[in-house]
């Protein structure tokens, strides 16, 4: 008997914000005012090498110490004090934009009855910045893996988001652009889930999306 669907969960970065104008655009302007010569490219390439080399499974993004190390590994050197205007910068609103897709969503999705919740591996600084873009009053539950104490794909990060939505497993459906992360992590947590691929990229053989628009027409079939 197919299940009523009564939640929709969705990640945040890079599903519903994204830095800009870039991460390698904001870290390079940074690090010139701290005396560094780089440009945005050579940054980006250093932070996603930095990204990869460091991020471990079962290894928590949400401190502090972690994001120092990868400031510090991407710029080549250790700059407390442009790592502490970054990590302070990455904080608010002007770093990051919503995708043009975001409010119609969240809006058409509460519009069919749904709760609506976020999920998110993140720090104590989302909250305060989900504020700032103006986005809080759209959720009706928003789980931060700083205060779970795991990060997705866990399952410890989606059961306590459907406790705080108060339903269960195979009711819910999450969205988000990580397939390890969000798709696997959520398929194992019970839920349903779908990838979002803006770039049009390999789906990796599962369902997926490139406009959260979308999401519309998967909850009409599903509910």
């Amino acid at each position: 008997m197919k299940t009523s669907l009564r939640a929709i969960f969705f990640d945040i970065g890079g599903t519903l914000i994204h830095p800009w104008p870039s991460v390698g655009e904001i870290y390079a302007s940074t690090a010139r005012r701290h005396g560094l010569n780089v440009t945005a490219g050579q940054i980006e390439n250093a932070f996603r090498e930095s990204w990869v080399a460091l991020k471990r499974p079962g290894m928590t993004v949400s401190r502090k110490e972690w994001w120092r190390a990868l400031v510090f590994r991407t710029l080549g050197q250790e700059n407390e004090a442009c790592f502490e205007e970054l990590y302070e910068r990455f904080g608010h609103a002007a770093a990051w934009r919503v995708y043009p897709d975001v409010e119609d969503t969240l809006r058409d999705v509460r519009a069919r009855g749904l709760r609506v919740g976020a999920i998110s591996n993140w720090d104590e600084r989302l909250r305060p910045l989900l504020g700032e873009l103006g986005l809080v009053a759209r959720f009706d539950s928003i789980t931060v893996s700083c205060e779970v104490g795991a990060e997705k794909p866990v399952a410890t990060v989606f059961q306590a988001a459907l406790r705080a939505a108060g339903v269960a497993a195979v009711e819910a459906i999450h969205i988000g652009d990580s397939h390890e992360e969000d798709v696997r992590g959520g398929q194992a947590a019970g839920l349903r889930a779908v990838l979002v691929k803006r770039d049009g990229g390999d789906a990796q053989e599962c369902a997926s999306i490139r406009d959260l628009r979308e999401v519309v027409k998967i909850v009409s079939a599903q509910a």
